[in-house]
């Protein structure tokens, strides 16, 4: 009766170890999915912040450039504004750039230069929203060319829009490339490639430019002032 009651005990003893070792997996299960739910929320609020900073560096680099446009009727040939909207757009015009423009410092004293934004293939089918610059009578050198600045990443949508100042509608195509609109409107929206990730929220702003192209016969000694 002692051994028989012995092994009874020691199967009981068992089962129990079993069940609390089935519980424990099950209480480390519950921990490892809450541990990855707050790891998957804070990834999605850190690229939340993470593409919020980089529309707001995209749209005041765009900005800061549009305020500064120079254009000169007598030298229009360096002085163009050219736009193309589409899945390779640009923005390209010349700009007077303070010393806090990015990549002012590899350009020195050559504080007027021609800026064109571009939308060009990024990693892994991704979009980028780029920056290059070039003095405006000096061409552009290689490594400006292979090397631009990544303003952002992961670009859905780049969109550029006009006003002349006749027209009341915003223009999608600008074909004055020899006069700068009185406004330009820009669109950017970020995303994953994937068609299946949601969209961002699209980012709007309308920038007015506080400049004309100078008639000729202004730069001509005893022009008009």
């Amino acid at each position: 009766m002692t051994f028989s009651g012995q092994r009874r005990s020691q199967g009981f003893t068992l089962l129990e170890i079993m069940v609390a070792i089935v519980i424990f997996a099950l209480v480390i299960a519950a921990i490892y999915s809450s541990w990855l739910a707050v790891m998957r929320g804070s990834k999605s609020a850190l690229d939340a912040a993470a593409a919020v900073q980089r529309s707001r560096v995209a749209m005041s680099t765009l900005q800061e450039a549009l305020w500064a446009t120079r254009s000169f009727a007598a030298d229009i040939q360096y002085y163009s504004f050219v736009a193309e909207n589409g899945d390779d757009a640009t923005l390209s015009f010349v700009s007077r750039l303070s010393p806090s423009f990015p990549r002012s410092g590899r350009f020195g004293d050559f504080d007027v230069r021609r800026v064109t934004f571009s939308i060009e293939p990024g990693p892994d089918s991704t979009r980028q929203l780029v920056l290059r610059q070039n003095p405006v009578l000096m061409e552009m050198d290689i490594d400006e060319q292979e090397h631009p600045v990544i303003l952002a990443r992961d670009i859905r949508e780049f969109k550029v829009e006009f006003r002349d100042g006749r027209d009341p509608d915003w223009l999608e195509e600008w074909t004055q490339t020899n006069q700068l609109p009185k406004m330009v409107r820009i669109t950017m929206q970020f995303g994953q490639p994937n068609p299946q990730a949601p969209p961002q929220d699209k980012i709007t702003r309308d920038i007015a430019l506080p400049s004309i192209t100078v008639p000729a016969n202004w730069q001509r000694a005893g022009g008009n002032p």
